[in-house]
Order: structure tokens, then sequence, then C-alpha cells
């Protein structure tokens, strides 16, 4: 029997509680025929085919390209474990993998696991052989399969839901792929059904499309099919420099003008940290600009041969950790972001770019507050609370990008600098070289507040995606930490939603007329008086992150995540933030006390 989903569920429960009388008005919203999307029908394919899950992602984990593993996963590769928690994670799998090219290579997953299928839906599996007899189903590598993989559609997507009498039910709003593939398999269940255009799609190469009508969408999807490379095969090194040549450095060298130290190993040593605040500048004319804070290095670069054979060979006069003649391992290209990976043996070398230099983004607020009196650290969390390792210390930084750290003992120098940052609009460098503690600080920090009294920081480490959080304050550290009183904050009174940004997205009239009331047991209400909304919320990492669940509960189910980042604290108002994994989008809710 099928099993209703929540989308279809809502429609039928307005349906239910609707007349059957037709007004007027009701005749002005009749769907345009040629607008609809029809079960079975050559869009509805399209589309379902474009939204379903793929695979193939994960293929160095399942060799499977039409199902994938749901996270977190715990595998032992080559005798090591490792939990996967996210993309990063394989590529760990497959920097272990590439130590060394003559041996025997395993991947070994810890079961039971959870398989998501083509359509969304999850299968627990428990050994080998359960896994291969999913994966038999799908097609061989690089065989033709139904989903299409060269263009995804831009989220959220507003359908409109009419009844038989061609009168407008219910709008839905479809956030994911998940979301999109459900919709248009209960098409059948609904009597006509339109999309709410214009849309965006986004094209394999990045660049986006706005789609007005169901016939365009038909011809860019149809356009786009095929047209990309949908990586369904299990050679996960397939992405690496097979096509390279040295003119694909030169442009992205050419392209992306700002380079920082993603990756750093020499002997078995780690020394990303060491250039943390360094920006390297390839120029087309052989030469390299090295700036840091004040200081500036020169040196030269040269690239030859093709493929997997394409030599680097780096020499920068003062920064011998670099120079070398390095072998071009990848070229890895995202929107927003450009890595070039280079190999000597076990020594590696990975620069990155966000391609936004030039002063795109606006310092003026951090620079002003960073540079103007002292500084201290109220609060430092690497896995564990470690602020009282910095209680002594007195934190200065120059407008020349110059920084100082003060304690009894004397002062240490490092640097600062800004940046884009990762998860952020905002990012700051800083460098104190590598005495304890002080080499902990020595990082590309996101910056998450900033105002003359305060700068809030955070790290996603790019090992096992912990975050870490730096706070800076204007008075020394006193043993507690600004945020440890959210609970005592947000337990007296009640709260209402002052504003919810998603992605860009204004969603604030979804929640007008709720009251939150959040209690010690960690339970939480929000009531309109009509409507109930109940759920569980948690402080943690001494008050830096919060989590939120309401279930399938309409509308707070938009909050349910369990590391909203806290942004800013006060007695009457509590901002709290997520940025999606996977360079998604950042959500923002700011709630007010009553």
């Amino acid at each position: 029997m099928k099993t209703f989903k929540p989308i279809l569920l809502l429609v039928l429960g307005v349906v239910l509680t609707m007349t059957s009388c037709r007004t007027e008005d009701d005749l002005a919203i009749d769907p345009p025929v040629e607008e609809t999307i029809a079960a079975n029908s050559t869009i509805a394919n399209l589309m379902s085919r474009t939204a379903s899950n793929d695979g193939s992602f994960d293929n160095i984990i399942d060799s499977a390209s039409c199902l994938s593993v749901q996270l977190p996963v715990t595998v032992t590769v080559n005798g090591i474990e490792l939990e996967i928690n996210d993309e990063d994670g394989y590529e760990e799998i497959e920097d272990i993998i590439d130590l060394f090219d003559d041996d025997v290579d395993s991947v070994v997953i810890s079961y039971p696991i959870t398989v998501i299928l083509a359509d969304f839906s999850t299968v627990v599996v428990n050994s080998d052989t359960e896994l291969a007899a999913l994966a038999a189903s799908c097609p061989n590598d690089n065989e033709d399969d139904d989903d299409i993989e060269c263009i995804d559609f831009q989220y959220p997507i507003t359908a409109s839901i009419f009844d038989e009498n061609n009168d407008l039910i219910n709008s839905i709003t479809i956030n994911n792929d998940n979301d999109m593939y459900d919709f248009i398999d209960d098409l059948d269940e609904f009597a006509a059904v339109t999309i709410n255009f214009p849309i965006t799609v986004i094209l394999a190469d990045g660049t986006t499309q706005t789609i007005n009508s169901i016939q365009e969408l038909e011809n860019a999807i149809e356009m786009a099919d095929d047209t990309c490379d949908e990586d369904d095969d299990n050679d996960f090194d397939d992405d690496d420099c097979n096509d390279c040549t040295t003119n694909d450095l030169d442009t992205v060298f050419a392209d992306c003008t700002e380079w920082t130290v993603d990756k750093l190993e020499r002997n078995d040593n780690d020394l990303e940290d060491n250039y943390v605040g360094y920006t390297f500048e390839f120029n087309s004319d052989g030469t390299i600009l090295v700036t840091q804070a004040s200081n500036t290095f020169n040196g030269t670069w040269a690239a030859t041969g093709s493929g997997n054979g394409i030599s680097v060979a780096i020499n920068v006069t003062g920064l011998s950790d670099f120079n070398d003649t390095w072998n071009l391992h990848e070229i890895e290209e995202e929107p927003g972001e450009v890595k070039v990976d280079l190999r000597l043996g076990d020594d590696r070398l990975r620069f990155e770019s966000d391609c936004t230099s030039g002063g795109t983004i606006d310092d003026t607020a951090l620079v002003n507050a960073l540079t103007n009196g002292d500084w201290y650290v109220t609060y430092f969390f690497d896995d564990t609370d470690e602020t009282a390792d910095f209680s002594d210390y007195v934190f200065n930084f120059a407008s020349d990008n110059t920084a100082t750290a003060t304690d009894m003992s004397g002062t240490t120098n490092g640097s600062w600098s800004t940046t884009s940052g990762d998860d952020t609009e905002l990012g700051l460098n800083l460098n104190f070289g590598t005495g304890i503690p002080l080499d902990e600080l020595a990082d590309d920090w996101d910056v998450l507040e900033v105002t003359n009294d305060i700068i809030r920081l955070k790290d996603i480490s790019g090992g096992d995606g912990s975050e870490d959080f730096l706070t800076f304050e204007r008075t020394p550290f006193d043993g507690g930490n600004g945020n440890d009183d959210l609970e005592t904050i947000l337990t007296d009174g009640l709260w209402i939603v002052a504003s919810y940004d998603e992605d860009g997205n204004d969603q604030t009239a979804n929640y007008t007329g709720y009251e939150l009331d959040f209690n010690m047991d960690g339970s939480v209400s929000a009531s309109n008086g009509t409507n109930t909304n109940n759920g569980t919320w948690n402080v943690f990492s001494s008050g830096n992150q919060m989590a939120l669940d309401f279930g399938t509960a309409m509308p707070f189910e938009e909050f349910n995540d369990d590391d909203w980042d806290v942004i800013s604290v006060s007695d009457t108002e509590v901002t709290i933030q997520d940025v999606s994994g996977g360079g998604g989008g950042t959500d923002t809710l700011t709630l007010q006390k009553i």
C-alpha cells in the first residue's frame, strides 16, 4: 500500500475542510492548462529524474551510483578508522588510499548502516552481502542511468494545488530534492498542479538560468541532460589530473589572484598553521609574490608536462617549506572555491582561493574594532574549554596587520588579516607562531559577530568537522562565558520570532502571532492561541550552540537543527544562525522577548 507523504497529507487536510462552492473570484485563479504538470507527463518525468538522489558522490564507500550511504558512517581505510560526517570525509578516504601506489587498498564499512535509494527511501543494511544485493540493481560504470545530474533546481520553489473544480486549495513550498521527488510522485493525487514561475535552475558549470514556463523548463532539462561528466563510476581518482594541462593551471592562477595554504605536510609534519595569513599570488610571468602582514617574499613558479605528469616547480626566497618540484595531483573547482593540490611522495601542498579577492568584502567594522584598544580571550573551545590558557594575555592589533600577545613572561609577535570566511561573509586570519598556547589561535576564523566590545569567531576543523570557538572581549576572562546565561535568559518569559531569514528569503510572517515558551526541562512550545507546536531545545558548547527540534509541526519544523550557532545574546534578544553544509545557504533566526 502506498504511504502518504507529508506534502500530500497537508493538501488532503485542506481539501477536507473546504466547501464545493465557487465564487467569481475563484474563476480568476483557474490554472492555465499549458502550465499544469500532469502525472507521468514528459516534464514530470524530467523533473523527477533531476530531483532523484544521486548516489555517485560516495562511490568510494559503496561502489554504487544509484544509492548513497547516510552519514555519519564509520569506515576503516587501510587499517585506519575514520568517521565520515560530511563530504570532506570522502577526500580523507582518498588521501589515505593515495598515500601509496603499490599497496592493496581496502575500505571496510562498520555495519549496520542506512542506505538512501534513488527515491530517497531508506534501507538498513547489515552486511557487505546485503549492500552488494542492493548495488546489483545499479547500472555499471558509466552506463546510462535515469538520474539527470547536469542541472539542479534552486530552492525553495512554490507550487499551487487545485481541486477538481479548479479552485486553488493550497500553495506548498518545496525546499530540496527530496521534497521535489515526493511532490512529483504524488501528482496523481491532485486534480491540477502548477509551478509558480519564475524559478531558477543551476547548470553544471555553476551558472544559473531563469525559467518562466513549463515549456522552458522542459527544454532546459532536455538540453542539459548528458552535457557533463556525471562521474557514475568507481574510479575515485578520475577527478584528478588525467586531463589536466599547464594551461588549466595558468587559467586558475589568473582567475583567482589570492591563494592561501590549505594543507602543507612535510616529512609527516603538518605545517599549514605556520602559514595562516600568508597570501600567494602566482603571476603569469612566472613570479610569485607572498604577503604576510607587512612582510613580502618573492619567488618563481613554472609548470611543465601534461595530464598526471605535470610538474610544478616553486622557489620562494625565505620560505623553504614550499621550495621543491611538485607533482600536480588535482585542480578542484567548485562554485566559490578552487583548490590546487600538489604532491611529492608523502608530502602535500594544497593552495585554495575563493576567487573573491580585490576588496569585495566589507571588513570596516572588524578592522575598526580590532585595531582600537586592548582585547582579551574570554572564550576558547577546541574539543574542550581551554579559555584559562589565555587568561593572562592582552592582545593588541595594529593597523599594519601586526599583532602582539603580552603576558607576564613577555610579548609574542603575530599577524592578522581579513578575508572572506568559509561559512560567513567575513573571515579573520590569526597567527602568533608555534609557541604554546598561542599556536592554537593560528587559523582562518569565520567571523560570527563584531561590535566594539566583542568579536566572536568560529572555525570548522578540516579533519573531523568539529567546531572551534574563539571570543575576544574588552575585559579579562573572569572564569565564565558571556553565553553561559542563555538558558536562564530564554526560560525567563515568553519570546516571539522577530525575524527569520531563510537563505535570503524573509519567512518572518509565517510566525506572526506565535509566542515561544522555553522550559528548563528542555521542552519548548510555540502557540498562537489556536495552534500549538511542541518541541525540544538544548544549549551546548558553553552557550555557543543551540539545538531546536519541533518534529514535523508546521511551520516550526523549519527551525529543526542540531547546531545553530549563537550569534548574539542579550536579556531581550537572541540571534542564532545556521549555515547548511556543502556550501549551502544561511538561515538566521532572531527571537525577541515580549
